[in-house]
């Protein structure tokens, strides 16, 4: 049988080290020697002795979770042997090392996977309106891979002057930097923004590090009373 479908760059990639890879730029391809976490729904296809086990929500997580994100994005366990393959919507991925003293705060629509040796938390950004709006990211930190999407080709800003991002559009940013959330009036754009959420607001970024933006936003999750919520990963980080 011809065909180019079989040509090498589409073939599995195979490599004698466990743990996460890209199969390619839209498939995310993880090696299982032990455990890893990934994104509900995400696996396409898997091989070996692999075991999938959802995180409920209960307690506290289940509370936060209708109250602050509307259904959030729950996470699920791997573990065993063989190969993972995982996907978002055809969204590109990319794979980030931490090492000990990093710390990365990612929009929880972001995260497609990671090792299970990085810790993670969920905070707040800060600025003013939050509590109103319920912005919340995933804080990641110790040393491990994470693997990311982005709708498209993102770009990173170094912040090395005040910066200014849409919500939707924000990917993931240095931990260390100074976050603000920002009516559109106040920096006079007026209704120049927020095309996606119906409300024209705007992110601050400022100190010393980066921001990753997309070249797309992402759709705000509906919260009760239809109330437009920031999607995140509290439901499932927080079981």
């Amino acid at each position: 049988m011809r065909s180019a479908l079989f040509s090498a760059e589409n073939l599995e990639k195979e490599s004698a080290q466990p743990g996460m890879r890209l199969q390619n730029s839209k498939m995310l391809k993880i090696e299982l020697n032990g455990e890893a976490m990934a994104r509900v729904g995400s696996m396409v296809a898997y091989q070996g002795q692999v075991q999938f086990q959802a995180l409920g929500s209960g307690g506290l997580g289940k509370f936060l979770k209708q109250k602050l994100t509307g259904e959030g994005v729950p996470l699920m366990k791997l573990s065993g042997r063989g190969d993972v393959f995982l996907a978002d919507f055809a969204k590109d991925v990319h794979i980030i090392d931490l090492e000990p003293g990093d710390a990365l705060s990612i929009n929880g629509s972001s995260v497609l996977a990671f090792d299970s040796t990085l810790q993670y938390d969920i905070k707040m950004v800060g600025g003013t309106g939050m509590a109103a709006s319920g912005l919340f990211n995933c804080v990641f930190s110790g040393y491990g891979r994470i693997a990311i999407t982005t709708k498209g080709t993102p770009v990173v800003l170094n912040v090395d002057a005040p910066t200014y991002v849409d919500p939707q559009a924000a990917v993931c940013w240095s931990a260390s930097l100074q976050t603000g959330y920002h009516r559109a009036e106040q920096l006079g754009l007026g209704t120049l923004l927020g095309r996606t959420t119906g409300e024209a607001f705007t992110m601050s970024f400022a100190g010393q590090g980066f921001v990753v933006v997309q070249p797309s936003e992402e759709p705000p999750i509906q919260g009760s009373g239809g109330q437009q919520q920031q999607n995140g990963l509290l439901g499932g980080l927080l079981s």
